[in-house]
C-alpha cells in the first residue's frame, strides 16, 4: 500500500491544528531556566513535558537532533522515545539534523531518519545540499517510498550563510536560486503539496529568489531570533500560505508548565493564520 506523502499530511495538519513549528532545543541554559540538571534526567523531563503539552495541538514537532546527541547513547533513547510520542499523538516530527554527505554515507543517513524500521523514523528531516543537489538522491529517494518529507536548506537565517548562499552559479542563478529550482523539479505536479521543502529564514527581509516551488517551507528565526508572524507576507510573497514558521525558545521559555507551554504556541499560530491571512 502506498503510503500517503508528507506534502499531503503536512497541507492538511497546517490546515486543522495551524501552520506552525514548535521546535524541542533542549539547551544548557534552557534546561537551567525550567530548574532542571544539564543531564539525562533533565533532558528527559524537558523533553516528556514538551511532547505532552504540545504534541496533541501542533503541526509539526521539531526535536534539534544535536542537543540529544551530546548526552551519547542516553541521549539518542531519549530522543527516540520522544519521536514515537510525538507522531503517536498525531504531530508530525521533523528530525533538524542538517545531514548532508555523498554515495552510501548519505545513503545510511537515509536509512537512519527515513526508513520506516528505523527507532529514529521522522516524518521528514533537514538535509544540506551543498555538496550538490544530487547528492541528496538517496535521502529523496528514501523519503518518496516511506511517504516522508526533506526540507533543503536554501537561504539560512545565520548571516554567515550568505557567503554561500547568495553566490553565483555558473548560469547567473544564486546558489540558493539553484537548489530552489532543484526543489521546484523535485514537486512537478504533487498535490496539494510537495513533499521536498526548502528552508528560508524569516528574518531575512525580501528574501529575492522565487519560492513558488510546490512545497512547504519552513521559516526559521521566528521569536528569539527577531522575526515575527507578521514578517512574514514581505519574506515570502505569494508563497507565504505554504509557510512552516518555527518558534523554539519563543515557545519554550514559557516552560515547564505545560498550560505557557500550550498557550504560547497558540498565541503564535495564531498570529500566523492572521498574517498569513491578512486579518
Amino acid at each position: 500500500m502506498t503510503p500517503e506523502p508528507f506534502g499531503a499530511r503536512l497541507r492538511q495538519a497546517m490546515d486543522t491544528r495551524g501552520p506552525l513549528c514548535v521546535g524541542i532545543d533542549p539547551h544548557a541554559s534552557l534546561l537551567t531556566s525550567w530548574g532542571l540538571n544539564d543531564d539525562i534526567a533533565g533532558l528527559e523531563r524537558f523533553t516528556r513535558t514538551v511532547v505532552e503539552a504540545l504534541a496533541d495541538r501542533v503541526a509539526v514537532l521539531k526535536p534539534q537532533s544535536a542537543f540529544f546527541e551530546r548526552f551519547g547513547s542516553r541521549g539518542i533513547a531519549v530522543l527516540e522515545k520522544a519521536v514515537e510520542e510525538a507522531r503517536a499523538a498525531g504531530a508530525l516530527v521533523l528530525m533538524d539534523a542538517k545531514r548532508g554527505d555523498i554515495g552510501s554515507t548519505m545513503g545510511a543517513y537515509a536509512a537512519t531518519y527515513l526508513d520506516k524500521d528505523s527507532p529514529l523514523f521522522s516524518d521528514a528531516v533537514t538535509v544540506s545540499p551543498y555538496l550538490g543537489f544530487g547528492s541528496l538522491r538517496p535521502a529523496l529517494d528514501a523519503a518518496a517510498v516511506s511517504g516522508a518529507g526533506v526540507f533543503v536548506l536554501a537561504l539560512t537565517s545565520n548571516p554567515e550563510g550568505a557567503e554561500v548562499q547568495s553566490a553565483t552559479a555558473a548560469d547567473g542563478r544564486s546558489l540558493a536560486q539553484l537548489m530552489l529550482d532543484h526543489m521546484a523539479a523535485e514537486n512537478e505536479g504533487a498535490a496539494p503539496l510537495g513533499s521536498v521543502g526548502a528552508v528560508v529564514g524569516a528574518t531575512l527581509g525580501d528574501a529575492g529568489v522565487n519560492l513558488a516551488i510546490n512545497g512547504p517551507l519552513l521559516a526559521p528565526g521566528i521569536g528569539a531570533q527577531g522575526a515575527t508572524p507578521a514578517d512574514l507576507p514581505a519574506v515570502f510573497g505569494d508563497a507565504v500560505g505554504n509557510v512552516v514558521p518555527s518558534v523554539s525558545r519563543g515557545v519554550l521559555r514559557h516552560g515547564p508548565d505545560a498550560s505557557g507551554l500550550r498557550e504560547a504556541a497558540g498565541r503564535f499560530a495564531d498570529e500566523v493564520r492572521g498574517a498569513v491571512s491578512g486579518s
